[in-house]
């Protein structure tokens, strides 16, 4: 059985940096590599994430709240404000949001077939302990 932490490592993280990276590269006017750089990951993984090669596994535009979190973390970024610390707690709050509102429960089913999405409650249990 895979955890959903699990889950959101390998498909919802990367689609949350891709968001971070986009909009640092539109509205601040960064570069690649200034945004892999703050991200802490490759050029390269920023040029797929702006080609929507890599960091697409599941469609959070939508999400306006989400969206306003990932806007406020990239100015934040763009600006110098935020240290690593703060940076690694607002994306475990992006991710509880996602679990919370069950946007990634079709994926995990996807990795756990076993997981029958109807009646699993072990995002929002998990979200009562936090």
């Amino acid at each position: 059985m895979l955890a959903p932490c699990e889950v959101a490592v390998k498909c919802v993280l990367p689609v949350v940096r891709a968001m971070i990276a986009k909009e640092l590269m539109t509205k601040h006017k960064m570069k690649q590599l200034d945004v892999a750089n703050l991200l802490d990951v490759s050029q390269s993984v920023v040029s797929l994430y702006g080609r929507k090669m890599r960091g697409r596994a599941i469609d959070l535009e939508a999400e306006e709240d989400i969206t306003a979190m990932i806007n406020d973390m990239a100015a934040s970024l763009a600006k110098g404000k935020m240290v690593y610390k703060d940076f690694i707690t607002e994306l475990c709050e992006v991710c509880r949001i996602i679990r919370g509102k069950g946007l990634m429960c079709k994926l995990h089913k996807i990795f756990d077939p076993s997981i029958d999405i109807e009646k699993c409650e072990l995002c929002s249990a998990v979200m009562l302990k936090c």
